[in-house]
């Protein structure tokens, strides 16, 4: 590749965690495991959530949504770092680590979306339990997930035409284990401050206005918790809030914790490892957070086991 200025780049360097042979089977068992979890755990919440009856309620059609959209996070980023391990090969195509950029956009900002409807679904649980069904009606749901994947779809296209327009020099190394927006954009020789300004106004916009809808719905759903008599009452009124709280707390955490860890040592692979929170432990904890917690999918995965082991008796059972 020649020196200098090069808009019609060919491929980046990934350079993941580690440059050291002997960690490299630690990482691909660790990452597989995770990554194999992640998708087992998910698979499990959706199946159960389509399959049970007793689970056809707004409640777990968004749960099934955030559960699909977690494998996606993970399925976009994981495979890829896996392969490079596994062939000892870094490169990426420029395409590719656009596509790449794309799609983990496109499904974090889903689900960022998404946790904001799911807050809004507890609150009128919570705070007008007697109108739930008519105001969170089939219809008015399927709106609520369609705008969620709109708006992300528009803003991941939008980031992916900034970075377009930037031109790329030789130095083409990714100091991450995937093509991470912030890091790309740093590898740009042309000025990419308008670049920095749109991410800055789109996350205040798009990231704190969900933020905001989560906060003021809990501080709803709080208030009408402590109104309530009965200390039942308010244990199961809270229990049916507690899951999707805790996602909530863990998805807004880890990203808050990358970003102010990486503001404070500068370090890249250093962000590179605590961004691992959010792509990846964040999507493998959620579906034991939700199943441990709740009661109904307890059951279902149960009927499923169950069902399963008594299945698999029957035919080998059979000549």
């Amino acid at each position: 590749m020649e020196p200098g200025n090069d808009t019609q780049i060919s491929e980046f360097l990934l350079l993941g965690f580690s440059q050291e042979p002997g960690l490299q089977p630690f990482l691909f068992g660790l990452f597989l495991s995770m990554y194999l979890v992640t998708v087992l755990g998910n698979l499990l919440i959706i199946l159960a959530t389509i399959s049970d009856s007793h689970l056809h309620t707004p409640m777990y059609f968004f749960l099934s949504n955030l559960s699909f959209a977690d494998i996606c996070v993970t399925s976009t980023t994981i495979p890829k770092m896996l392969m490079n391990i596994q062939t000892q090969n870094k490169v990426i195509t420029y395409t590719a680590c656009l596509m790449q950029m794309y799609f983990f956009i496109l499904f974090a900002g889903f689900e960022n979306f998404l946790l904001a409807v799911m807050a809004y679904d507890r609150f009128v649980a919570i705070c007008h339990p007697l109108h739930y069904m008519v105001i969170m009606n089939p219809h008015l749901c399927g709106l609520l997930v369609l705008a969620s994947w709109t708006m992300s779809a528009l803003y991941s296209l939008l980031q992916i035409l900034m970075v377009v327009r930037l031109s790329f020099c030789t130095a083409l190394e990714i100091p991450h284990f995937f093509c991470e927006l912030n890091q790309v954009i740093q590898l740009a020789c042309s000025d990419s401050f308008l670049n920095h300004m749109v991410i800055y106004f789109t996350v205040a916009l798009l990231g704190g206005g969900p933020l905001t809808g989560i906060l003021y719905s809990y501080s709803k759903i709080i208030s009408s918790i402590h109104a309530i008599s009965s200390a039942q009452g308010k244990y199961k009124a809270f229990s049916t809030s507690a899951s999707h709280l805790s996602v909530v707390s863990l998805f807004y955490g880890a990203i808050l914790g990358v970003y102010l860890s990486s503001a404070a040592t500068r370090n890249s692979h250093s962000s590179a490892t605590a961004s691992v929170m959010y792509t990846v432990v964040t999507p493998m904890l959620n579906p034991f957070i939700y199943s441990l917690r709740n009661k109904d999918i307890k059951r279902a995965l149960g009927i499923h086991l169950l069902w399963g082991t008594m299945k698999g008796q029957f035919f080998k059972k059979c000549p």
